[in-house]
């Protein structure tokens, strides 16, 4: 059997080939011992899943080997998103969340993501635990498990974690305020599990790809520019203020401007950390990714936070939410997490924190970005995945280890952090970074400058010197 292993934000795999009933069995089986020897009373686990194929035979799947080692379940009601389970976890005081969800990835993969007890993913320690008990075989005759008995034996609970999740956002927002400030707003679904709740909260809102369609139209639903194109052209034909798109699972977000510009991660964790301090007078310190802008630090220096950095993966920031008291935890792909509410990245929860910043201030996107760049100056941000061969990828990242780049083209290496990745600092504020990821067979490159065509050039550098 194959050998199991969780990446930087869960197990995923291509549905039929790895991703199966009998090794979503086996990581279930780990997961219930798991559960059982750290929550000897009353254990119970929250199951859903998205909008991916089979994603009820895998949930299904789940269940059956959760109630046979003797566990509680409360199983989602239909789909529902990865923030939603994370939710239901922390309200139903279950022992753990488990999702099934291949988040951004191509339409053939599914994954499997866990999350704590506290409403957030599970912490990278616990994780391997899980990880390290996978048995090579799961040894249960699955089909003989009876539900129904389960079910009359009060060892499964149906709980319908969307309406849960929406009366959460009723009672945190002023969706008045957004309903009634006279902007036209758009939201694209990219056909995940997020479709339902903005035409349920803000039913006026111009929708796009909001349908259960689990091939995605054959696009991976991750919420960057790219595969935006439709939802951009849609915002500068419809004259929508603000376009708020997330992705497979709806925990990481995408930004449009009124001329369906993309607003990466980098500007809206800025706008969260401005909105929260300045206008809503919350505290607490900021815990983002190395990936991230620098410009972070700088607007915490104005604010007076603390300011912390960690390796990439929503698992790391997650674990210093539950245990220090933080304002925001972010990423430059798309998760981000704000104080009052859950530690967990959830792209409809920021989106309308910014819908809610505009109402409130009066103010359009571009304006509030605008006084971003009066406290840190403006920037653009640029990233390029490279889909290269194993071989070459070993080169690269053997180069990097051993520090061999001193320049890049005509960028001088003014300082190098090696937090999770390789991020080069040159002058003028402009960085690079290069990583490979955790979850694909991609080397990805960062680059951050003044403007968009020299963010480009570094990347451009970056290619020809490490020979990609």
């Amino acid at each position: 059997m194959s050998k199991i292993k969780f990446g930087t934000d869960g197990w995923r795999a291509i549905i039929a080939d790895d991703f199966t009933v009998d090794n979503v069995a086996r990581v279930s089986v780990a997961v219930a011992a798991w559960v059982n020897k750290n929550f000897p009373n009353n254990p119970s686990i929250v199951v859903g899943h998205d909008c991916r194929f089979a994603g009820e035979l895998f949930a299904d799947t789940c269940t059956r080997v959760f109630v046979n080692a003797g566990i509680k379940v409360h199983l989602a009601k239909g789909f529902v998103s990865t923030p939603m389970v994370s939710l239901g976890a922390f309200n139903l005081k279950a022992s753990m969340g488990v999702i099934l969800t291949a988040s951004h990835n191509p339409p053939s993969y599914n994954g499997y993501k866990l999350k704590g007890s506290y409403g957030g993913p599970l912490i990278p320690e616990h994780v391997q635990e899980v990880e390290d008990i996978i048995p090579e075989k799961h040894g249960l005759n699955l089909a003989g498990i009876d539900l129904k008995k389960a079910q009359a034996d009060g060892l499964i609970s149906i709980v319908d974690l969307e309406t849960m999740y929406v009366k959460h956002v009723e009672k945190n927002f002023d969706l008045e305020a957004i309903r009634n400030c006279g902007m036209k707003l758009g939201y694209d679904a990219m056909y995940g599990s997020g479709q339902n709740v903005i035409p349920r909260i803000l039913p006026k809102t111009t929708l796009l790809h909001c349908v259960n369609d689990p091939s995605f139209k054959g696009q991976a639903p991750e919420p960057i520019h790219k595969n935006l194109i439709e939802f951009s052209e849609l915002i500068t034909k419809e004259g929508i203020h603000c376009g708020l798109a997330t992705d497979g699972d709806a925990d990481r977000i995408g930004l449009y401007n009124s001329k369906g510009e993309f607003v990466d991660s980098h500007h809206i964790i800025l706008l969260l950390i401005h909105y929260l301090v300045k206008y809503k007078k919350f505290t607490g310190k900021v815990v983002v990714a190395v990936s991230c802008t620098p410009k972070v630090e700088k607007m915490c220096k104005h604010y007076g936070l603390e300011y912390q950095v960690t390796k990439i993966g929503f698992k790391w920031i997650c674990g210093i939410m539950i245990t220090d008291d933080v304002l925001l935890g972010g990423e430059e792909s798309g998760g981000i997490a704000i104080k009052g509410h859950i530690p967990e990245r959830d792209g409809i929860w920021m989106g309308l924190t910014i819908w809610e910043f505009m109402a409130k201030s009066g103010k359009t996107l571009e304006e509030l970005v605008a006084e971003v760049y009066s406290i840190v100056g403006a920037f653009k941000y640029e990233r390029s995945d490279l889909h290269i061969t194993e071989e070459l990828k070993q080169r690269v990242l053997a180069d990097c280890t051993s520090e061999k780049h001193k320049s890049f083209g005509p960028y001088v290496v003014r300082r190098l952090e090696t937090i999770d990745g390789w991020k080069y600092h040159f002058d003028n504020d402009q960085w690079m970074m290069i990583r490979a990821s955790g979850t694909e067979p991609v080397l990805r490159t960062y680059a951050e400058s003044d403007t968009l065509e020299n963010a480009r050039k570094i990347l451009a550098a970056c290619k020809e010197t490490i020979g990609a």
